[in-house]
């Protein structure tokens, strides 16, 4: 429906009529206005200048991101995002804050991965606050004021564009999520930075089991920074054996550990045996015998630039499975 321009003039009330038919039983009503001619971007530049810091709370929400909607919104196509960056609209005014010069932080409202490259390159700060809930506010500014030493790690790999991406009515997973994206990601998958850092050492991996068996791996992590704060340290395993197409590699265990500046833990995992299956090309799930690659610490390893989370470190090793190959319930 095309915008209505009325005039109303300040303390005189006015009779709305508003006419509604509810074809889905489950039906919102709201009544929005906005005043013609105000120029909220160049409003926001001015507060900008007058600032020490400027935050920007840009993204998604529910109006834009969800089922059964009609969105009429560039970058978006009824209730699907054709588009994996900001609105146009929040990108322009990202830059046009960006541009006078004082310190900015993007602070993202999402329910989804967001491509924001150019925040990325040019804005020096960046949290991911996904929907925060009725707390966002204090627990934001916890963590922004560094009373709170933030330690998330993205559920979701976050891409830098659709190109080269297969579209969803496709499921042969290709390019599709950590498991089998070969591309370089904005942010992949168990990204995230802390006001600390975290050293990894000693890895320890049993070397050699039978099919079958559990794996051990433990590995000592120390917090070198001057703060405390929590890390999650995530192991990875990569088949290089299979004899059917697997993941590039596979979360197998994590675990969130919280240190003191200077004080190291020693940290244990159990590798099941189950997460060194594969599905054959007859349907069953079986551990075949071969040689594992295993990764553990903050991040997933192999990554440079923005997407390597540098305050945080892995550590590399391998494993052998050896014996018959074993078959497991689906």
């Amino acid at each position: 429906m095309a915008p209505q321009f009325v005039r109303l003039e300040a303390g005189v009330p006015y009779p709305i009529t508003l006419e509604v038919a509810d074809r889905f039983g489950a039906m919102n009503i709201e009544l929005q206005w906005s005043v013609k001619g105000r120029d909220n971007t160049a409003e926001a530049v001015a507060a900008a200048r007058k600032a020490d810091v400027a935050l920007l709370f840009l993204g998604l929400s529910p109006r834009l991101e969800g089922e059964e909607m009609f969105v009429q919104v560039e970058g978006f196509s009824g209730d699907d995002r054709v588009s994996i960056g900001l609105p146009k609209i929040q990108e322009d005014l990202m830059k046009a804050v960006a541009a006078t010069g004082t310190p900015t932080v993007l602070v993202l409202l999402n329910g989804s991965a967001v491509a924001v490259n150019w925040a990325d390159a040019h804005i020096p700060a960046i949290v991911e606050a996904w929907y925060p809930g009725q707390a966002a506010g204090t627990a934001i500014a916890d963590v922004l004021f560094g009373d709170y030493n933030p330690a998330g790690r993205l559920p979701v790999t976050f891409y830098k564009s659709l190109d080269g991406m297969l579209p969803f009515d496709d499921y042969s997973m290709k390019e599709r999520t950590y498991k089998y994206f070969t591309g370089d990601p904005l942010y992949p998958f168990g990204h995230g930075l802390s006001y600390t850092t975290f050293a990894y050492s000693d890895l320890y991996v049993t070397e050699s089991v039978y099919a079958g068996e559990p794996v051990d791996v433990s590995v000592i992590v120390t917090n070198t920074g001057k703060r405390a704060g929590d890390e999650v340290v995530q192991v990875y395993v990569t088949d290089r054996e299979a004899s059917v197409p697997v993941p590039i590699r596979k979360l197998v265990g994590f675990k969130r550990i919280s240190l003191e500046a200077g004080a190291e833990q020693t940290v244990s995992f159990k590798i099941d045996p189950r997460d060194l299956s594969l599905i054959t090309d007859d349907t069953r799930r079986v551990i075949e015998p071969g040689e594992f690659d295993l990764s553990v610490g903050g991040k997933q390893p192999g990554f440079s630039g923005a997407a390597d989370a540098a305050t945080t470190q892995t550590v590399t090793g391998s494993f052998t499975v050896e014996g018959d190959p074993v078959e497991l319930e689906l």
